[in-house]
């Protein structure tokens, strides 16, 4: 948000180990991993707007973001540990896979959420490069054991979509979604 000039407050409400009842990432059985993130995003955003009561601050919108990827069909969160984080890796290893991110914007009247989707493709990787990355704690509560953002941007040949949807944020369809909610505008001769 700050990289496109758009002002923001942090409204912060979860606590290590990040677990709260109000938000639980489980998936449901069956749930596609599409709709995952957008009732994800979607329950965060209606989270955050109680607190902006409970705590009597100001009525602003609440904006949130959820990210999961999907490999065979299959939601892949944030890994439990090292071992779980090696495990990711080693399936991401050589494949394509999606990162698919649900935003969601809400304020007293309305809520409206997007979905973004793109297609990582890795490189084949190695175990010691695996266990490298995992040691360097980077992999810790990411959405499939990676920050493309950060060492893991080596592992990467190329992507199809929205390099900010796969870091957490896609800032096109954020903007987007902000100028229909009506709280952006951007206008080209610059006023």
């Amino acid at each position: 948000m700050q990289r496109a000039g758009i002002r923001f407050e942090v409204l912060s409400f979860r606590e290590p180990p990040r677990n709260d009842p109000e938000n639980d990432e489980s998936p449901k059985p069956s749930e596609a991993a599409a709709d995952y993130v957008v009732r994800l995003a979607r329950a965060k955003a209606a989270h955050g707007l109680r607190l902006l009561e409970e705590r009597k601050l100001p009525r602003f919108p609440v904006l949130s973001a959820d990210t999961a990827l999907e490999l065979d069909g299959e939601i892949i969160g944030k890994p439990a540990n090292d071992a779980d984080a090696r495990a990711i890796l080693s399936r991401l290893s050589g494949t394509s896979h999606r990162v698919l991110t649900g935003v969601s914007i809400v304020d007293k009247t309305r809520q409206e959420s997007i979905l973004d989707v793109s297609e990582v493709f890795f490189r084949k990787l190695t175990m010691q490069e695996i266990r490298h990355y995992v040691a360097s704690g980077e992999a810790t509560d990411k959405a499939g054991a990676y920050g493309i953002q950060g060492r893991a941007g080596l592992f990467i040949e190329r992507i199809e979509g929205s390099d900010t949807g796969i870091m957490g944020l896609p800032l096109c369809a954020t903007g987007e979604l902000l100028k229909a909610f009506g709280y952006l505008w951007c206008h080209a001769d610059g006023d």
